[in-house]
């Protein structure tokens, strides 16, 4: 054998996304990529706005120059930190200054440079679930450990209490996603004032900070009328993380930030630390391209209108089933209860009609399956039939 036990034990246990997207891939070839319909994969398929378009062929001129594809500052370039500085001052309400944003090889990258800037061996980062199954893997990138608080159902409120009684001596950071995949679900203003308020009394009992932190890829992209609120109002101690995979349609070029609260005390020291993870960790910058096509689009966004239409096919597909759900209020899932909880028998219901969806397992919160609503509308309509009967077949 020649991986270590950490990481065979990992492929024993593949992720559920990653299984079902497998299984797609047989599917499709035995039966034709217009005779499956794949929901399994959070994919964004929407193409990237004018400006991104515009900037790939100004790249092809800088490429032209020396190094103009060339090393910059691990931080990122400094005329994009002062642009995300100004972008995110108006987004989170809060002003930001270039020296408060490190821009890193996506979210996934920013959350692991961070984690690996704060977590001593055996600390704790808790989450709530349901949620993204990396971030297990993240903590344990950095000799962490995460521990779960399960949300309430019907509608996925925080369980407070729960995050109370989670919170040790160990525990070092608190990391939430809102919008949250899979359920779609944005937490509201009301519970980040409580979470701040558990936070500072847990933070002074066990005599040293807690951090909160917010992975926030889906805060673009809300539905009837809802904000994602910001976390810096709420908390001194708090970092948000996030990406333009989704927004901008770059989920491979791998570029996001990491932005800490410009009123924590001796921020600098959090992030010269974070510019150094980012550097030892082996991503050293983020893609050279990505910042270059940043720095011309920052601003601009993918046609949303096209998810508002997809979201409102989904849902009333879901709902003629019968099936029980929380209309999500932001992302592109749907992660509605299975017919008497039995995620198993209801996937492989959808699965003998060739429909593709991942159990709530594979998210820490079992009896569910998850939705990607992004694909194209036709795939959409034409999988009504299969998931009626589907369900049909399981009452």
């Amino acid at each position: 054998m020649y991986l270590n036990k950490q990481i065979t034990g990992y492929l024993e246990r593949a992720s559920w996304i990653r299984k079902m997207f497998e299984k797609g891939r047989e599917l499709k070839q035995k039966y034709g990529q217009d005779r499956v319909y794949d929901f399994s994969l959070g994919n964004p398929d929407l193409p990237p706005p004018p400006g991104v378009i515009t900037a790939l062929g100004e790249v092809k001129e800088r490429a032209k120059q020396p190094l103009g594809l060339g090393y910059m500052p691990n931080a990122g370039f400094p005329e994009l930190r002062e642009r995300l500085a100004a972008f995110l001052s108006k987004e989170q309400g809060v002003k930001f200054q270039a020296e408060d944003v490190v821009i890193t090889c996506g979210a996934a990258g920013g959350i692991n440079a961070l984690l690996r800037a704060l977590l001593e061996p055996g600390e704790e980062v808790v989450t709530f679930a349901p949620y993204f199954v990396e971030y297990g893997f993240y903590a344990e990138n950095h000799q962490g450990k995460l521990r779960v608080v399960k949300t309430l159902e019907p509608d996925f409120a925080l369980d407070m209490e729960g995050l109370a009684r989670a919170i040790s001596k160990q525990t070092r950071v608190v990391l939430i996603n809102s919008p949250n995949n899979p359920s779609g679900q944005i937490i509201s203003e009301e519970e980040l004032g409580k979470i701040s308020d558990v936070l500072t009394a847990k933070s002074k009992e066990i005599g040293h900070p807690i951090f909160l932190v917010a992975d926030e890829p889906y805060r673009f992209l809300t539905y009837e009328g809802a904000l994602v609120p910001s976390i810096f109002k709420f908390y001194p101690y708090s970092v948000v993380v996030s990406s333009f995979s989704k927004s901008l349609g770059l989920a491979g070029e791998r570029i996001g930030y990491v932005a800490v609260n410009p009123q924590l005390e001796n921020k600098e020291e959090l992030v010269n630390g974070l510019i150094l993870t980012n550097r030892i960790l082996g991503f050293v910058n983020a893609p050279v391209i990505g910042q270059y096509l940043l720095l011309a689009a920052l601003g601009e966004e993918v046609d949303k209108e096209i998810y508002y239409k997809r979201r409102r096919l989904m849902g009333e597909i879901l709902e003629e089933a019968g099936l029980n759900f929380t209309w999500p209020g932001g992302g592109f899932y749907f992660f509605p209860q299975a017919p008497d909880r039995e995620e198993g028998k209801f996937i492989d219901s959808l699965l003998a009609e060739r429909v593709l969806a991942v159990p709530g397992t594979g998210f820490g919160y079992p009896g569910y399956v998850r939705f990607a609503f992004c694909v194209p509308e036709e795939v959409i309509s034409r999988a009504r039939e299969p998931i009626l009967r589907a369900v049909e077949r399981l009452s």
